[in-house]
């Protein structure tokens, strides 16, 4: 396991270079130029191009990646165009709250989904079952932005129960019920979106399983339902949740970009979109690196839970 855990790590240095060189690539293409933030019509040609050379941007497109890689590689990601800050303190006060936001929202989804999950399974075909699967559809049918809004106008607009968005309020104590009270709408916008998803992965190997010669045969011996679903039936249930939840955990980094724009939520997901708007490369370029260490991060992560759950899956010799 060791041997192929390195080996995966040195696959991975490659694939991370390619991922970084066509982020660069694609970034710089976009149209329009930071410099632009910083041109005022009075300007003279030539404080143009020293606004140019200050930012970098004189220098061909190959000079510019070289000089990123190597501040990368050293550990300096650079400094934002916008307000000419670290880009390591910026990603810093705004990776906290993304995975507050994140973490919370898979553990409410995983919490529902999965028990509700399994009762469809094992109820399979009945109106309990159809109900569920009737909500998960209904779910994936409502996008984000259109939850999200119609949550904000009917429990923050008309009830007056939570506020409309943000972390806190400006001049209040800013306490754990405060921070709860904001969580509330953006978390339940997430969770649905990554529930509605899971549920239908654990019906559908739930049933597979269950529908397994081995099962037959344990109940044919009168072993108990319960042994049988958590002993038998969810052990091996587990490899394609797993993979669900790879596929998921990589999200917890790179944040929800249009839940985080409707509630004003100081993420990463938000600071995206600033930082598109603003051509913000240096930034772009770190939110883009980060999001694919997590992806392969979370493969290896996922391939080892495989080895673990299921003896019979061996790697590397």
């Amino acid at each position: 396991m060791g041997a192929y855990i390195v080996k995966r790590l040195l696959i991975s240095i490659p694939v991370l270079f390619l991922i970084s060189v066509g982020a660069f690539i694609l970034v710089h293409l976009t149209p329009g130029d930071p410099a632009d933030m910083f041109i005022s019509p009075d300007m003279t040609q030539a404080q143009v191009e020293l606004t140019r050379a200050s930012l970098g941007l004189d220098k061909p497109l190959v000079v510019q990646y070289i000089d990123w890689i190597q501040n990368f590689l050293s550990g300096n990601m650079g400094f934002s165009f916008s307000n000419r800050q670290p880009v390591q303190e910026i990603i810093g006060q705004r990776l906290s709250p993304t995975l507050l936001l994140m973490s919370l929202s898979l553990l409410v989804a995983y919490a529902s989904a999965i028990p509700l999950g399994i009762l469809a399974a094992w109820k399979q075909n009945s109106l309990l079952d159809r109900c569920i699967i009737g909500w998960t559809f209904l779910n994936v049918s409502f996008p984000p932005f259109f939850l999200g809004l119609a949550l904000i106008y009917i429990f923050a607009v008309q009830l007056d129960i939570f506020p409309t968005g943000g972390m806190s309020v400006l001049g209040a104590d800013n306490g754990a019920e405060d921070l709860v009270m904001h969580l509330v709408l953006p978390v339940i916008v997430m969770a649905s979106q990554f529930s509605a998803n899971m549920i239908r992965y654990v019906r559908s190997s739930v049933i597979e399983v269950r529908h397994e010669n081995y099962i037959r045969t344990a109940l044919a011996k009168g072993l108990n339902r319960r042994q049988i679903l958590w002993h038998h039936i969810m052990r091996n249930s587990l490899i394609p949740i797993v993979t669900v939840i790879g596929t998921d955990l990589p999200k917890i980094i790179g944040g929800a970009v249009i839940t985080e724009q409707i509630f004003q939520w100081p993420g990463i997901g938000s600071l995206t979109v600033l930082a598109i708007n603003s051509r913000d490369y240096p930034v772009l370029m770190a939110i883009v690196i980060l999001s694919a260490i997590a992806v392969l991060i979370a493969n290896i992560v996922i391939d080892i839970l495989y080895a673990v759950i299921d003896p019979r899956i061996t790697y590397g010799k």
